[in-house]
């Protein structure tokens, strides 16, 4: 297995949401607080930039063209080219300071987003609480909330056969399981399958908060702990882990998997709230980093069916 830098401090802020376009070979990303969407070629090395109003939690590809994006309060319809951006949804304000965070595509192209309250503090991390919801955006443009009283609402993803979702709330540090009915998109049966309030994953005892996650054709789960530098290997039926990934940065946010044959995990990290020391320590913070070696592969990643 190596690690290794891939995209070098491109992320000043806090990367997050990779998603791996696979007919394309490129990877789309954001930074949070710097605003921004990013599109790298893995084959041109080349990366676009595109600059948006207010801070962006998530981005996926839609199957006729442009991307869905959490920006601020507003889900929204970007067309790349034109850099157009059409407001779709709006959460409601009713007094709290919230915005969209993490989302992906399910296995029947809907697209699930969540929300977070607002950011108190980086250094410990601290985040108003109860104030997340989960939203679904479904292929006819009907738009539904399925969860509430959330706190940061986080990783997403779905087994090959389409019957459970799993989802992350950071704080407390849960990843939770739903049986999911992929025709109608109904999530039941509410189940934690890690505590990980009760891991002890780093010799100091730093055990991180989980962020997003993505899994693998054995149907494992690889979940991004920010503040400890790990990607951590679970299996979801006992909980137990199966491996942890050091990465050179301790904000480490998400991952997805990506390359020809998508066996190549891609991990987003951020910068903002770091120390001095910490820079010192990781000067790769805000890179993106691509592990390989790991023996495992990703399914190729959903993108949204319906009309924007």
């Amino acid at each position: 297995m190596s690690v290794e830098v891939v995209i070098p401090n491109i992320t000043p802020g806090t990367g997050e949401g990779p998603h791996w376009e696979d007919n394309t070979q490129r990877l789309v990303f954001v930074d949070v607080e710097q605003k921004t969407v990013l599109r790298w070629d893995s084959l041109t090395r080349n990366i676009e930039t595109l600059q948006l109003e207010d801070m962006v939690g998530c981005i996926v590809p839609c199957k006729k063209g442009g991307y869905l994006v959490g920006v601020g309060r507003q889900l929204a319809h970007l067309n790349w080219s034109s850099k157009n951006l059409t407001n779709l949804h709006e959460i409601p304000l009713h007094g709290i300071q919230n915005m969209f965070n993490d989302g992906k595509c399910d296995p029947a192209g809907r697209f699930w987003i969540g929300s977070t309250g607002k950011t108190l503090s980086y250094e410990p991390l601290e985040i108003e609480l109860e104030k997340g919801k989960l939203y679904c955006l479904d292929s006819d443009g009907s738009f539904h909330k399925h969860l509430d009283k959330l706190n940061v609402s986080n990783g997403l993803a779905w087994t090959s056969d389409h019957r459970t979702m799993y989802f992350i709330d950071s704080i407390p540090g849960q990843i939770m399981a739903f049986d999911y009915d992929v025709t109608s998109g109904n999530i039941s049966n509410r189940r934690t399958v890690v505590d990980c309030r009760t891991l002890n994953l780093t010799d100091n005892g730093n055990a991180g908060v989980p962020d997003g996650l993505t899994i693998d054709t054995d149907g494992n789960l690889w979940v991004a702990f920010y503040g400890a530098g790990l990607v951590v290997c679970f299996n979801p039926q006992t909980g137990k882990i199966l491996r942890k990934v050091e990465i050179p940065c301790k904000r480490v946010t998400s991952c997805c998997f990506g390359g020809a044959n998508l066996d190549e995990l891609y991990v987003t990290s951020g910068r903002e709230g770091s120390t001095d020391a910490e820079i010192r320590d990781f000067p790769a913070a805000g890179s993106v980093f691509r592990v390989r070696g790991l023996g495992v592969k990703g399914h190729p990643a959903n993108v949204f069916q319906g009309n924007c």
